[in-house]
């Protein structure tokens, strides 16, 4: 009977994906590589590279899918459209946002994995078609709030608030109050409105709510 290798056992593409998640958590997104997720796992760096993606954005494309996995499945019998909807990317924002790194690694490439498609895309498509939406509208729609989800999670550090704050105060501190009065004489609001999450759910309920109106 044939042996199982212990590589092949113990670097599984589920083993990467959790893997690579745990050193961005641990080290930020820019300690990410086949060479750290294989001293990781204690298996050689040719077993990474063969099973996590072949390359440095295939191997992206599997930690961001099965990030995806941990998006709740909603019930489309369950509540009104606009609450489904503001629940399916709330949640998919939370889960980038506490890694804004792995976003700026992947660059333009768009996220299409089989889970997040899964989970976001198909039923969101067909939640907007059930309002009245055609597909062209329908499409659009779901490209706008994704878009925005996905820009909002690149640009905040939820896991460290705290750090985002003292850097911000920092750098309008050095501004110079004659030519940046604004900017400089607000320290508190403008902390308040690059760490304060309600700012993206706001955005988020206006575009729910624009389209809503579109629909009727």
């Amino acid at each position: 009977m044939p042996r199982t290798s212990k590589s092949l056992e113990e670097a599984t593409p589920e083993a990467i994906a959790r893997a690579g998640l745990a050193i961005i958590d641990a080290r930020g997104a820019a300690q990410l590589s086949f060479r750290s997720i294989a001293t990781y796992l204690h298996v050689s760096h040719t077993t990474v590279v063969r099973r996590g993606g072949g390359d440095f954005s295939g191997l992206l494309d599997l930690i961001a899918d099965h990030l995806a996995e941990e998006l709740p499945e909603i019930d489309r019998t369950m509540g009104s459209w606009d609450a489904r909807t503001e629940q399916r990317f709330a949640a998919w924002y939370e889960l980038l946002a506490a890694r804004p790194g792995l976003v700026l690694l992947r660059g333009t490439r768009p996220l299409l994995g089989p889970r997040l498609l899964a989970r976001l895309s198909e039923p969101q498509l067909a939640d907007n078609l059930s309002i009245g939406l055609p597909m062209p509208a329908a499409l659009r729609a779901y490209r706008q709030m994704y878009l925005y989800t996905l820009g909002c999670a690149a640009l905040v550090e939820l896991h460290d608030a705290k750090a985002v704050r003292l850097r911000t105060r920092s750098a309008l501190a050095a501004l110079d109050p004659e030519e940046f009065p604004l900017l400089s004489g607000n320290l508190n609001g403008v902390m308040d409105a690059i760490t304060d999450e309600s700012v993206f759910r706001d955005g988020l309920r206006r575009l729910i709510e624009s389209w809503a109106a579109q629909a009727g």
